[in-house]
C-alpha cells in the first residue's frame, strides 16, 4: 500500500473529480459513512449512545457532519459542535451542514462562554467523540480556540475517532507543536499518511484504519507516489523459493567486520543473525586479541583474526590487506557492529569501503567513520547500505535529532540522493530510502525492541539476505523480517525482550513470510 503526502492526496482528490467525474461531495459522503462505521466498531454499537461530533470549517468538518447524519440514522444521540466559523465553511462542508440542519440535529456553535460550558458537560457525559476539527491540512501552531478544544477532548478520556488525522498532528511528519487529540482510532482516507507512522503522531493516532472512500485504485497506486508500506504482501514477494540443489555457497558467503575489546557481543549478534536469516556461510573478522573469545562463543561462524595496532583495536595497512583478502570470496560485506572508534579503526573503515567492490552494509561505528566527511560516501565503488538510528543519522548530517525529526523523510531523501546510498533509518517506524527517492516504511516492530543489540541483529539480517534476494531488495526484506521477529519475541517476552530473542525468532519470521507466498 502506498503512503501519501498531503499535496499528493490533494492531487488525487482533484484527479478523481477531473478525470473520473467523482465529485468532492460524494467522497465526503463516503468518508462520513466510513467514519460512522468505524465509530460503530469502536463503541461496539451506537444505538442509544451519545456521540459528540466536533466539526471544523474545512472538508474534515464536512466529513464529520456526514458522519453525524449516519450515526443519527443508526440510533445514536448526536450532538454537533461547530469548531470553526460557519462563514469559512468550504462549499461541500456547507452542503453537509445544510442537510444536518434540515434533519434538525442538535448543533451548537462555540462562540460564548455558555457554548463552551455546554461542550464541557456534553464531553463529560458522551459515549464517544468524532474529531473532525482540522484533518490533514494543519501545520504550525494551534490557534487559542482550537488548543482549548483539544485540551477539553483529552481531559475527558472518552473513546475518540479521528477522521484522517488527530487534530494537531502534522500529516507529513507526525510533528505536534503543543498538543494534539489523543485518538483511540484514526480513519485514514484514501491512503495512510506518514504522520500516522512517525512519533509523536503515531502515538496519538491509536488504531489505524485505512479506507479508499471510493477513489479509483489506479490513482491510489500511481507511480508518482514514492512512498509505500512494507507490508506482508511485499515481503512475501521478496523471498525467493530456495532450490533443492542449493548449498552454502549459493545461499551467501558473508564477511562481517566487527567487534573490539568489550564489544564482542555486537559482533556475535550480527554474525548469528546473518545465519538465522538464511546465509550459507558467515566469516567474522575481528581484532586478533578477541578472536579466541568469539571462536569459543560461535560454533557455526568462522572467525578470522585481524592484525591490531593496539590491544583489541583494528587498524593499519596489514589489517587492510587482511580484510581485502577475506572480502574477495565474499558475496557481501557488513562492517561496523562494535568495531570501536579509535582513530586508526576509523581510517581503516574509510579506506576499506573505498577499495572493496562488493555489496556493502555499514552499521554503527562504520557510519561514525564518515561523520566528518559524509561526501566520501558518494565516491564509493558500490551503493552502500547504511543502517543508522536517529542519533547516528543526525550526527552524519551535522544536525540535532529534533531538527532531523522536524522533516525526517525530506532530509533522509536528500541525503540518500546526495551520498548515493541506501539509508535504513531506525526509529519507531524504520524507513528505507533509496537514492532515487523511493521510500518504504515498515509495518512491523514494537517498543520492546528498544534494547541494546537490536541494531546489530538488523544489520546482520540484511547482510545475510544479500545473496538470497536481489542485493538492492535485501534492506526491505531484512527490515521486515527483523520487525516481525521482534513482534514474535514481544509476544513471549514483552518489554523485557533482549536482542538475542529477536535473533532467535528470525527462523519463525522467515517461515511465516514463506507461508504467505
Amino acid at each position: 500500500m502506498k503512503l501519501s503526502l498531503v499535496q499528493e492526496m490533494r492531487a488525487i482528490d482533484k484527479k478523481a473529480a477531473e478525470q473520473y467525474g467523482i465529485p468532492e461531495l460524494l467522497l465526503m459522503e463516503n468518508a462520513g459513512h466510513r467514519a460512522a462505521e468505524s465509530m460503530q466498531q469502536l463503541l461496539q454499537g451506537v444505538e442509544g449512545k451519545t456521540i459528540c461530533i466536533l466539526a471544523g470549517s474545512g472538508n474534515n468538518g464536512g466529513d464529520a457532519l456526514a458522519a453525524a447524519r449516519h450515526l443519527h440514522n443508526q440510533g445514536a444521540k448526536v450532538k454537533v459542535f461547530l469548531t470553526g466559523e460557519q462563514d469559512h465553511f468550504t462549499e461541500s462542508t456547507q452542503r453537509m451542514y445544510q442537510v444536518v440542519e434540515r434533519m434538525e440535529l442538535e448543533v451548537h456553535p462555540l462562540d460564548s462562554d455558555r457554548d463552551w460550558d455546554r461542550l464541557h458537560f456534553a464531553l463529560k457525559l458522551t459515549d464517544g467523540i468524532v474529531d473532525g476539527i482540522l484533518g490533514t491540512g494543519f501545520q504550525g501552531e494551534l490557534r487559542k480556540k482550537t488548543l482549548r478544544l483539544v485540551e477539553e477532548v483529552n481531559a475527558v478520556r472518552k473513546p475518540v475517532l479521528a477522521i484522517d488525522m488527530p487534530s494537531g498532528v502534522e500529516a507529513d511528519s507526525g510533528r505536534v507543536s503543543t498538543v494534539a487529540v489523543q485518538a483511540d482510532r484514526t480513519l485514514s482516507l484514501g491512503l495512510p499518511k506518514i504522520g500516522q507512522l512517525l512519533s509523536p503522531g503515531a502515538d496519538l493516532a491509536g488504531d489505524l484504519v485505512v479506507d479508499d472512500i471510493g477513489i479509483p485504485r489506479e490513482l491510489l497506486q500511481g507511480d508518482d507516489i514514492r512512498q509505500a508500506m512494507l507490508d506482508d504482501a511485499m515481503a512475501a514477494s521478496l523471498l525467493p523459493i530456495r532450490e533443492k540443489a542449493a548449498h552454502k555457497g549459493t545461499c551467501g558467503r558473508i564477511l562481517i567486520v566487527a567487534g573490539s575489546r568489550g564489544m564482542t557481543g555486537a559482533a556475535a549478534l550480527a554474525a548469528t543473525a546473518a545465519l538465522r536469516a538464511g546465509a550459507g556461510l558467515v566469516t567474522l573478522a575481528v581484532p586478533a586479541s578477541v578472536q579466541e573469545v568469539l571462536a569459543v562463543k560461535l560454533t557455526e561462524v568462522m572467525t578470522r583474526p585481524v592484525p591490531e595496532t593496539r590491544d583489541g583495536i583494528m587498524g593499519g595497512e596489514t589489517a587492510l590487506s587482511c580484510l581485502l583478502s577475506l572480502a574477495e570470496s565474499a558475496d557481501a560485506v557488513l562492517i561496523g557492529p562494535g568495531l570501536g572508534r579509535a582513530v586508526e579503526t576509523m581510517e581503516l573503515v574509510r579506506i576499506f569501503a573505498a577499495r572493496v567492490n562488493k555489496p556493502l552494509i555499514m552499521d554503527a561505528d562504520a557510519i561514525y567513520a564518515f561523520r566528518s566527511q559524509p561526501d566520501d560516501l558518494s565516491k564509493l565503488p558500490q551503493v552502500p547500505v547504511l543502517t543508522p538510528h536517529l542519533g547516528e543519522m543526525a550526527g552524519l548530517l551535522g544536525v540535532s535529532v529534533p531538527e532531523l525529526r522536524e522533516s525526517l523523510l525530506p532530509i533522509v531523501r536528500e541525503a540518500a540522493a546526495e551520498y548515493q546510498c541506501v539509508l535504513v533509518v531506525k526509529s519507531e517506524c524504520t524507513m528505507i530510502v533509496y537514492p532515487d527517492g523511493d521510500a518504504f516504511f515498515t509495518t512491523k516492530g514494537n517498543p520492546g525492541m528498544a534494547t541494546a543489540g537490536c541494531g546489530d541483529v538488523l544489520a546482520g539480517t540484511i547482510a545475510g539476505l544479500m545473496k538470497q534476494t536481489e542485493s538492492g531488495l535485501a534492506p526491505l526484506l531484512g527490515v521486515y523480517l527483523h520487525g516481525l521477529a521482534g513482534d514474535l519475541a514481544y509476544e513471549q517476552q514483552g518489554e523485557a525482550l533482549i536482542a538475542s530473542d529477536v535473533r532467535d525468532m528470525l527462523p519463525e519470521a522467515r517461515k511465516q513470510v514463506r507461508n504467505k507466498q
